[in-house]
């Protein structure tokens, strides 16, 4: 999940778009507020400058600026889960390189408090919001972790979901544990990668 948010074409300003493309028009250039100047920049206002609309556009959107946040921080993580299920397929990986990689990637990003995804979520902090919408992206975590080692897994169906959902659940808490300083992320890397092996196949 460390991949990189995709990255997404800006149309030109004064070109008519569909709802859809100019939602992601929006959340891109909000993404871009965030990079070049922090969370805190980041208003509906000011979006709405940088996006080249008016206010009322933004507004519709996204109503308020924690539902902005909302839809970014939900963005950011969809992104970075389809970039990286599409990397995964792109290339033939065995088992082992499958089960290196899928713990690399999880644990660097779930431990990296400097990408936009933290960022947002520090933003959100206190939000009523904010732990339905993490629940969710949880979610989405246990469905690539089915996806990706779905070739190497003994289990099928329900069975694998209810794995995965103790694998994500191990990588959240060595995360955890290498942000609070108890534990090195070559460490956390290698112990996810030991979970994995043991439990898949």
């Amino acid at each position: 999940m460390t991949v990189a948010v995709s990255n997404v074409v800006v149309p030109r300003q004064g070109r008519r778009l569909s709802k859809a493309d100019r939602r992601k028009q929006l959340l891109a250039a909000a993404l871009d507020m965030i990079r070049e100047k922090g969370a805190d920049s980041l208003t509906l206002g000011h979006l709405a400058v940088r996006a080249g609309v008016s206010k009322p556009v933004v507004y519709d959107h996204f109503g308020t600026r924690s539902g902005l946040l909302i839809e970014l921080y939900r963005w950011i993580d969809t992104e970075r889960v389809e970039a990286f299920r599409q990397g995964m397929a792109a290339a033939y990986q065995d088992r082992d390189e499958t089960i290196a990689t899928l713990a690399t990637t999880y644990i660097r990003c779930a431990a990296d408090l400097t990408g936009e995804f933290h960022v947002v979520g520090a933003a959100l902090a206190g939000s009523s919001e904010k732990a339905e919408v993490y629940a969710e992206l949880l979610d989405q975590s246990v469905a690539m972790f089915v996806s990706v080692l779905h070739p190497f897994n003994r289990l099928t169906g329900a069975a694998a979901t209810r794995l995965c959902v103790g694998l994500v659940g191990a990588g959240e808490g060595l995360s955890t544990a290498i942000v609070r300083g108890r534990l090195a992320e070559t460490e956390g890397i290698a112990t996810f990668r030991d979970i994995i092996d043991a439990c898949v196949g």
